[in-house]
């Protein structure tokens, strides 16, 4: 495992982190105290030291505590982010089996308040990577959130600040507002092989900033992790289950378009070959793969050490995505 820096913060991340969500949130499953305890002790294990939660993740700061509590005794090896923005106190909309999003509250007083319960949580007294949780325009636009998050950043009560947006691909214009008039450190967004826009464009602005890149969903929710068929069902709780069916064979017939990278590859597996992708840009900070179980750990954690894509590789990865895969139908 390497390790890349978070502009002059002095924070390095793990090329691989983990997104705690998977584990927490409820929307790919239900795991223990006790499983999830395991995978955070796994991962750190096999050398992932960035660990990305939220405060909204499980009930009454559940996501934040479980991190805190699992890797207490490497709290000084590891890098923690979470999130603040939405209005905890608010009950989540009971649309699409609850993962509906609660309502955001920009306010000092609500900022100050996720503060503080999130640094208790985290039982920390500062936290690493602190993120806008899918910010609207409103609250990049907002100066005086902006000069509030910067004293606090100052008094060191955070250390490195940054929107995580979504929760879809998109939100363009709230991203390049981000990158290119707000003082931030990381910018953390949705960006694979099968959806490249508008995540290149983010990419490339924050590198020519010096802005850290995080990228969520490196595997499109599951697809590039090479385990899904035609015949694949998912659980009524799993927030796939609402997706069109045409996402899943669609994107089957995509993946199937990029196998030649594996095969170019001694015992790799699509899965590396997605999170290599994004490592080969320098501007890539740390990717988060969404992680169920130990076998995923091992297999991601060794992606940075397979075989670098060659020119002609990526000349074809591009192709590929410019012509939609040879698919009739426009990009995503």
């Amino acid at each position: 495992m390497q390790y890349r820096p978070v502009r002059n913060t002095g924070i390095k991340l793990s090329e691989v982190g983990f997104g705690v969500w998977t584990i927490t949130a409820g929307w790919w499953g239900t795991y223990t105290e006790e499983e999830a305890t395991a995978l955070l002790r796994a991962a750190f294990d096999a050398g992932i030291t960035f660990f990305n939660t939220g405060n909204v993740y499980g009930a009454d700061g559940y996501g934040e505590r479980l991190v805190a509590e699992a890797l207490a005794d490497v709290r000084d090896q590891i890098v923690i982010g979470t999130t603040f923005g939405y209005d905890v106190d608010a009950p989540r909309p009971a649309s699409h089996g609850g993962h509906s999003e609660r309502p955001h509250d920009w306010s000092a007083d609500n900022v100050k308040r996720s503060l503080e319960r999130s640094l208790t949580q985290l039982n920390t007294d500062s936290i690493d990577l602190w993120q806008l949780h899918n910010p609207r325009m409103d609250a990049l636009k907002d100066d005086a959130l902006w000069e509030l998050l910067y004293d606090l950043r100052s008094q060191g009560m955070i250390k490195a600040i940054g929107p995580s947006i979504g929760p879809a691909i998109g939100w363009r214009d709230e991203g390049m507002f981000a990158i290119e008039h707000r003082d931030i450190d990381f910018f953390h967004h949705i960006y694979n092989m099968l959806e490249q826009d508008p995540g290149r464009e983010f990419t490339d602005a924050a590198a020519d900033r010096d802005i850290a890149v995080l990228a969520r969903v490196p595997h499109s929710s599951g697809l590039l992790e090479g385990k899904y068929t035609s015949e694949t069902t998912f659980d009524a709780n799993d927030h796939r289950s609402h997706r069109k069916r045409e996402w899943l064979t669609e994107g089957l017939k995509k993946v199937d378009a990029l196998q030649f990278l594996v095969d170019a590859r001694e015992d790799a597996t699509i899965g590396q070959v997605a999170l290599k992708w994004l490592l080969s840009d320098p501007a890539l900070t740390s990717v988060q793969p969404n992680i169920y179980n130990l076998e995923q750990i091992a297999e991601f954690a060794a992606a940075p050490d397979i075989d670098e894509f060659d020119a002609d590789e990526m000349g074809e990865i591009e192709l590929l995505y410019r012509t939609n895969f040879g698919l009739d139908m426009q990009p995503a």
